[in-house]
């Protein structure tokens, strides 16, 4: 069991609280919250983060050092909370990704790992396949490019369609040309978290996992570091932070510093109606616009049933707002505060005006997916859920391209994990369980 040392009062701070002294960054850091724990947890390892990525982290350096006592740490009431639990639920071919690149290298090996770990698990999957189709001929240069990362980055079962086939494949659909993409699936992203949760907790004694748990600072003392949160102090020799949305301001908390910083985007999603979910059969994509950062709305089928198509992408004003209109004045003026940000808008100014008009104008969310089905109908979509999606932006605003995992001290921050970070999760465990190994000597 984790070493667990009682305190009388962590409210009032000039009591003695670790091994008979407080130095003063600590005092401040408690004086800033309201504690509500009278304990302080010793571990060797802290994670920060309870969504797929932070949880997989936590697993693989058990799997690897069993010795070893890692504690995760989420904010929230449950695991999978934001990203994890707010995204599409697709299992990623890797088809998109530059060849070599990191998203290219553990989105291929992460898949085929996820999909070994939900039949081991018994957890909800189903590889369907998915379509990207081409419906002008504007877009074949760039979907023969993707093709061609799909062979360069070792992705098994694709092939490319015609008219004729496509229309065998899903009747619906009207393009002139497509990739099949036989290897793509969906899956239950919050019950593949839900399990790695508990395997940290049956597998490793001493390990836990700790819920509505926020971290608020980090205190460092020689060899060790003590993880403010509202509900006590860690202590623990290594930190990995798997932030998310939050994840830029973890890694300034701990002292780490990056020339990239956390912007959101917010995809908002149609259910279809029993009627419009008969016209899909698979997952349906268009062919990405290499000037955008992002695939475009397409159609999902939906591991518990029914079909949703989406989504758009627009900048929140809220790291971790759902709705429309959410509204945060610290993370406003953060993204505005940023020169980055500044820079991307101004660069991709036609794309933010034709994403906003899709988010409040239903009728033009629908002309866009009718590009794929032309037959779709104002009453076969209902407005559904939202997902915030975390971007690093670079100085130069810039949506850095790749996944950005860094070294700091006695600390890992994982800086940049979007998608298909869900799909990629066990293998960027993997890759940080190899950094923690190597750089904290383990």
């Amino acid at each position: 069991m984790a070493q667990v040392i009682k305190l009388s009062n962590l409210n009032i701070f000039n009591k003695k609280v670790i091994q008979g002294r407080t130095d003063k960054r600590l005092r401040l850091s408690l004086a800033k919250i309201n504690v509500v724990s009278q304990e302080i947890h010793q571990f060797d390892i802290v994670v920060v983060g309870g969504g797929c990525v932070g949880l997989a982290a936590a697993w693989k350096i058990n799997l690897r050092h069993p010795h070893l006592k890692v504690a995760v740490l989420e904010k929230e009431d449950r695991v999978a909370p934001h990203q994890t639990g707010h995204n599409s639920g697709v299992i990623h071919s890797g088809i998109y990704y530059k060849p070599g690149s990191e998203k290219a290298r553990n989105c291929v090996e992460g898949r085929r790992e996820i999909v070994a770990f939900a039949k081991e698990h018994k957890i909800a999957h189903d590889i369907c396949g998915k379509l990207i189709v081409a419906t002008h001929e504007n877009e074949l240069a760039h979907m023969n490019k993707v093709f061609a990362n799909g062979i360069a980055n070792g992705v098994e079962d694709m092939e490319l369609v015609n008219a004729k086939q496509i229309k065998d494949i899903e009747p619906f659909v009207e393009g002139i040309a497509g990739i099949r993409v036989g290897c793509t699936g969906i899956i239950d992203f919050p019950d593949v978290t839900a399990k790695l949760a508990a395997l940290i907790v049956e597998q490793f004694q001493g390990s836990k996992v700790f819920l509505s748990t926020e971290v608020k600072d980090f205190v460092h003392k020689g060899e060790t570091t003590d993880i403010i949160t509202n509900r006590g102090i860690f202590s623990a020799k290594h930190i990995v932070t798997c932030g998310g949305l939050q994840s830029d301001r973890l890694a300034k908390k701990e002292g780490a510093k990056s020339d990239a910083a956390i912007v959101g985007f917010r995809g908002d999603y149609y259910d279809l109606t029993e009627k419009g979910r008969k016209k899909v059969n698979h997952l349906i994509y268009p062919v990405p616009n290499p000037k955008y950062p992002f695939l475009g709305v397409h159609y999902t089928r939906m591991i518990h049933g029914g079909v949703e198509c989406g989504p758009n992408a627009v900048f929140v004003f809220k790291r971790e707002g759902y709705g429309k209109t959410s509204f945060s004045f610290l993370d406003t003026a953060s993204a505005f505060g940023f020169a980055g940000t500044w820079k991307f808008f101004a660069k991709n100014m036609k794309f933010g005006i034709d994403e906003y008009l899709g988010a409040f104008s239903k009728k033009y969310f629908l002309k866009r997916l009718r590009t794929l089905i032309p037959t779709l109908q104002y009453e076969d979509i209902v407005a559904s859920r939202s997902g915030v999606r975390a971007m690093a932006l670079s100085k130069q605003g810039e949506m850095l391209d790749d996944f950005k995992i860094e070294f700091h001290g006695n600390a890992i921050h994982v800086l940049n994990a979007p998608s298909p970070a869900a799909t990629a999760c066990l293998s960027i465990g993997k890759s940080i369980e190899e950094m923690a190994t190597k750089q904290f000597r383990l």
